[in-house]
């Protein structure tokens, strides 16, 4: 009789725990649709609302190999943030949040509208600035491991191409140099300012973060 009533309730904690799996696999599901419908959204009013730079040409003078955008042939138009590298970057509000700009990862097939400050219900939108600027070199990205925003991260090689272009329209162009897997207590790690961007995840389970650490391509504007 007490096997019969142990096994009842073994049973009985297993329908649960089955319960309660698939409870969170549909949560799972509901809120990676949300954010996806939330960042596409969000993606096409940023893509409107950056302008178009001029046409990169060659300005006479510099070497062939010096790229920059001109507005008049007798001189360089430099973006404000060359001038001032410690500005704030430019945000523009859409349904509550504020956006510093949209980040392209070609290999993965992604296009994605950045948060400026990262919060936990901002997370379930679209990737989050953590920290830092694009203009001082030092840009962490944040994400949920959702397939539409970071989830393929730990897939992205060496050399692949990640663009950040601003709401002024100004691109910065990276290369992945290295994928690391930290702790979520390696705060001070994650935070390191050699790495001109980082974008990290949590993996499944949250019980650590997969990091990739980006370099910089230089522009004209660099030299």
């Amino acid at each position: 009789m007490k096997a019969k009533k142990k096994g009842n309730l073994l049973m009985s904690l297993g329908v649960v725990c089955l319960a309660a799996a698939i409870a969170l696999v549909v949560w799972n599901m509901h809120s990676e649709n949300s954010a996806n419908a939330s960042s596409t959204e969000a993606l096409q009013q940023l893509t409107s609302a950056i302008p178009e730079k001029e046409e990169v040409t060659v300005y006479p003078g510099l070497s062939e190999s010096m790229e920059t955008i001109v507005t008049n042939p007798e001189e360089i138009e430099y973006p404000d943030y060359i001038l001032d590298p410690g500005m704030d970057m430019p945000e523009v509000n859409i349904d509550g949040w504020d956006y510093i700009g949209v980040l392209d990862i070609p290999a993965l097939g992604l296009s994605l509208p950045v948060i400026s400050s990262w919060s936990y219900p901002a997370l379930n939108v679209a990737p989050c600035r953590y920290m830092g600027s694009a203009y001082m070199d030092d840009l962490i990205i944040a994400a949920h491991n959702f397939n539409c925003h970071f989830g393929q991260l730990k897939n992205l090689s060496p050399d692949s191409e990640i663009i950040f272009t601003d709401m002024d329209g100004n691109r910065f162009e990276y290369r992945v140099v290295l994928t690391e897997t930290l702790q979520p207590t390696a705060v001070e790690e994650m935070c390191a300012d050699e790495w001109d961007l980082t974008l990290f995840t949590c993996t499944v389970g949250g019980q650590y973060r997969v990091t990739v650490r980006c370099e910089r391509l230089e522009t004209a504007f660099d030299n």
